[in-house]
């Protein structure tokens, strides 16, 4: 069926990104646009084909397949492909057929690259990679809602001064909103109290509403420090609600600010190295929200801000250690404490539980092992207390089987390799994460480059491990859609852990495993393994890409939530998102479930 240039024109006023392209240049691109009508099953390219243009689907379905013939999306109406080979060198990466009768608009090659070069927002949209993120390090640029305090204290304006001053009192803190319903009436100080009530002798039954500070000064969510800073200098004030309209939603106060400021990975650091309990770091961990907040509005990177989190575990290790020791004595012999997991991979977010384990010297005795059972509880209760909270599966150094000398170490992983069983597959892609925290780290070092010698070596328990790493899969559904979560408590919504971070941090592992790499980080494991000659240049590009997408998503998502006074989880409605950042990052989970399919086949993406 033939389309006229009017058509193709309303049609591309209804797809992002030529949606936000001025009408002139949408009717001068509309007539270069090719036009096919195929059928069902018609191939319209093949892997390694030239490709003539960008598709665009105006009417139908497509199937894409990878170099394994493995499906790995469905597309649907005004769904692109074929950009990833466009953005390489021209060759198709996939193999597309026709679902059903379709008509493809083809945007030529050269058009393509034109409109990627002339117009930020197409090149944007196509630009699969996040690209530096703006900085917002200062006090003064962060935004308000970094700032404030959420949930403020309030009180109805028929309160009187004295209740006022006990509910103060009572919560430590020197304002109060005055409110009806979410309504912001007023504000009243300590200042008020003392000037108004105390100084001038009224009666302790006077009511809030004589005493406030009526229209006080507001800011909206909107406004940026400097506007916080430069309106409590000018109008001598310490105190600043945050109101959408009339609507009360937060408010900022001079201790925010200087909070704000106190808030550092370093600051936290030094508070914990100095802590005598864990309940003096629990006061400090607790900061960690805020922390996250701070690091991901500062435009860090997901690498930087996991690294930094990780390292304030890792503080807190090493002190409940030195704490261990000093209330039981020096260890009989030398030990290592260990961690894996998240913390092991510097990888931890702002949820994360405990993984860790005991290796002892070899010269240790079986009346010396109380010793080591006493240390690891206290260090996993202090953790604990911190807020790293207990290992479901029992992976941490109380349990005896994670407390033995390295040579029993040694044999776990022989056996592991030697008979990969699922519970061996499990355990082993536990450990090969391990990152020594404190003790005598000589105790690691040759067992990990004998174990990922003998494991290299050992071509069943490798594709043991890898068949072992396709088990968490992508959350790609049908037609452009998200397999979301079907039933519970997060019923509808994104598993970001397990679906999203956790299938690239198990190929991570499988590279690592294939080019016997010591590094524990995914990202890092994925540069070796491209250094390596495990992964290619492109696979190596693409994954990465696609993990930084997956992990920004998902800390995004936990400052949202922090930044809505809850708990963060892994946990992500996908209309939470733009139709911009869901095409996106289901572009990120194709990206890695084709990854998954070469790794499967046993191809390691080289071509």
């Amino acid at each position: 069926m033939p389309l006229t240039p009017a058509q193709v024109t309303r049609f591309l006023k209804s797809v992002h990104p030529y949606d936000a392209l001025p009408l002139d240049v949408l009717e001068t691109i509309a007539p270069q646009l090719d036009a096919w009508e195929v059928e069902q099953d018609f191939s319209i390219y093949d892997l390694g084909d030239a490709l003539p243009g960008l598709f665009l689907i105006y009417e139908g379905q497509v199937e894409i397949t990878d170099e394994n013939d493995v499906v790995v999306s469905h597309l649907g109406l005004r769904n692109s492909f074929g950009e990833r080979g466009l953005l390489r060198d021209g060759k198709a990466v996939t193999s597309a057929r026709a679902d059903a009768h379709s008509i493809l608009l083809v945007v030529p090659s050269a058009l393509f690259s034109e409109l990627l070069d002339t117009h930020d927002v197409v090149a944007k949209f196509f630009n699969r990679g996040r690209g530096p993120r703006p900085q917002q390090e200062s006090l003064a640029t962060s935004p308000v809602d970094t700032l404030m305090a959420r949930n403020p204290a309030t009180c109805p304006p028929e309160t009187s001064a004295q209740d006022a001053a006990i509910l103060m009192r009572t919560r430590k803190i020197s304002s109060l909103c005055i409110t009806q319903g979410d309504a912001l009436h007023g504000i009243l100080t300590t200042r008020d109290l003392s000037g108004k009530v105390v100084a001038e002798a009224l009666p302790p039954s006077t009511p809030v509403a004589q005493i406030m500070t009526s229209t006080p000064l507001t800011l909206s969510p909107s406004a940026i420090g400097s506007d916080v800073l430069h309106a409590m200098m000018e109008h001598h004030i310490g105190h600043i609600p945050i109101t959408e309209g009339n609507r009360l939603v937060g408010i900022v106060t001079q201790t925010d600010l200087t909070r704000f400021q106190a808030v550092s990975s370093a600051e936290l650091v030094s508070a914990i190295a100095r802590a005598g309990s864990a309940e003096e770091m629990a006061k400090v961990t607790a900061e960690i929200p805020r922390l996250l907040v701070q690091l991901v509005a500062g435009g860090n990177r997901h690498e930087v801000v996991t690294r930094l989190i990780t390292d304030i575990a890792d503080t807190v290790t090493r002190r409940l250690l030195t704490l261990a020791e000093a209330k039981l004595g020096a260890a009989p012999v030398p030990y290592l404490w260990l961690a894996c997991g998240s913390q092991g991979r510097q990888e931890q977010t702002g949820v994360s539980d405990q993984d860790n384990c005991l290796m002892l010297d070899d010269a240790v005795t079986e009346a010396d092992m109380p010793y080591f059972a006493e240390l690891a509880k206290f260090v996993s209760d202090g953790l604990d207390v911190c807020g790293y909270f207990y290992c479901p599966g029992d992976m941490m150094a109380t349990n005896p089987r994670w407390c033995q000398p390295v040579r029993v170490w040694r044999d776990y992983f022989a056996g592991w390799i030697a008979k990969p069983s699922p519970e061996a597959q499990m355990l082993a892609s536990v450990m090969f994460d391990l990152r020594p925290i404190g003790g005598n780290f000589d105790l690691f070092e040759d067992l990990q480059t004998d174990t990922l010698g003998a494991a290299a070596k050992n071509s069943i328990f490798v594709a043991h491990m890898i068949s072992n790493s396709l088990k968490h899969t992508p959350p790609l559904g049908l037609l452009r859609g998200f397999a979301t979560i079907r039933s519970g408590e997060h019923k509808n919504q994104l598993d970001l852990k397990h679906n999203g971070a956790v299938p690239v941090v198990d190929l991570g592992r499988v590279y690592s495993l294939q080019g016997k790499l010591p590094e524990a980080n995914t990202r890092a494991r994925l540069k070796a393994a491209e250094a390596a000659g495990v992964l290619s240049p492109s696979g190596a590009r693409d994954l990465l890409d696609a993990y930084d997408l997956i992990a920004e998503t998902r800390l995004e998502h936990q400052v949202a939530l922090v930044k809505a006074g809850k708990a963060p989880d892994n946990y992500l409605p996908p209309a939470d998102l733009s139709d911009f950042e869901r095409s996106h990052l289901r572009d990120a989970f194709v990206v890695v479930k084709t990854m998954q399919s070469a790794v499967g086949h046993g191809k390691g993406m080289l071509s």
